[in-house]
């Protein structure tokens, strides 16, 4: 069950962020400002399923629950890289369309070529940073207590239960640090769409108002969902927790954002979607 499971999530998270690669790497009219940072996230999305599913995949199919040290330290790397990169590029798309709505005359100069190509490196390497301190600080620690985690995935909070020393604490602080960094993104994106509110109420028509809100809120809702889970998974206590807790908390925000982000920031682009049924059809036709 756990399997077919994880199975239809990852086919999904693979399918629409496939999808969404390819168009806009074939379409030229869609080299633009906004689909660029699309594409960038669909990239994070699939390092996030790929980091996390196949193996617990694998451990569903064969009956085992067992992961090598050096495969451990690997999945927490490239999970927090690639969750703290789709974080930093949520917030980068979130002042693409407050520029877009609220300074549209400004568009062309605010978020040219290079601006975009340099804010987007700037997400990739924060979340390298962020990652290779949490690591490298995570599995410093002597870890004596048992070699079972309460996860289907190796997660630093579940690691550092297993730490018979104090100085986890270093890396509890370094917790703290990024979900306030994390936190004053957030509050940045809520201030953002304020302004975006402020401006769509002014469109005379029903409609465009209507327009613009379909793809705000979904966008804040998805946002507040990764936020406030991941915050609470990484800073509850240990009487709080317990494993169904833990892993309903780590499926809302290490899997379902990647596999509701093509539909909420994608596939229901009125530009991206005709792109995207035209090459599954050119694929049908060719072959």
């Amino acid at each position: 069950m756990h399997f077919c499971l994880f199975l239809a999530i990852s086919l999904a998270a693979l399918l629409g962020n496939g999808l969404i690669i390819s168009a806009v790497a074939c379409g030229h009219h869609l080299h633009t400002p906004m689909f660029f940072f699309l594409l960038n996230l669909a990239l994070t999305d699939l390092g996030c399923i790929c980091t996390t599913v196949p193996k617990a995949m694998h451990n569903s199919l064969w009956d085992t629950r067992t992961i090598s040290y050096a495969g451990c330290a690997a999945q927490v790397f490239l999970f927090i890289f690639f969750i703290s990169a789709e974080f930093s590029l949520l917030t980068i798309m979130c002042y693409d369309r407050y520029v877009s709505i609220c300074k549209p005359l400004h568009y062309g100069t605010l978020l040219g070529s290079r601006a975009c190509a340099h804010m987007a490196a700037a997400a990739w390497a924060s979340g390298f940073l962020n990652a290779l301190l949490h690591t490298a600080n995570t599995f410093s620690l002597p870890l004596c207590q048992d070699n079972a985690l309460g996860q289907f995935f190796c997660e630093i909070p579940q690691i550092l239960k297993l730490s018979c020393s104090q100085s986890y604490l270093r890396e509890v602080c370094l917790i703290m640090i990024s979900v306030c960094l994390a936190s004053g993104c957030f509050v940045f994106i809520v201030f953002s769409y304020i302004q975006i509110f402020r401006a769509v109420l002014r469109i005379p028509s029903a409609q465009g108002r209507h327009k613009a809100f379909s793809t705000c809120l979904p966008h804040m809702a998805v946002v507040s969902l990764f936020l406030s889970t991941s915050s609470f998974a990484y800073l509850k206590t240990s009487t709080t927790s317990s494993s169904s807790l833990d892993l309903a908390l780590s499926v809302l925000y290490s899997v379902v954002p990647p596999v509701l982000n093509p539909l909420i920031y994608s596939l229901r682009n009125k530009e991206l979607k005709p792109a995207v049924w035209t090459m599954i059809t050119g694929w049908f036709h060719k072959y």
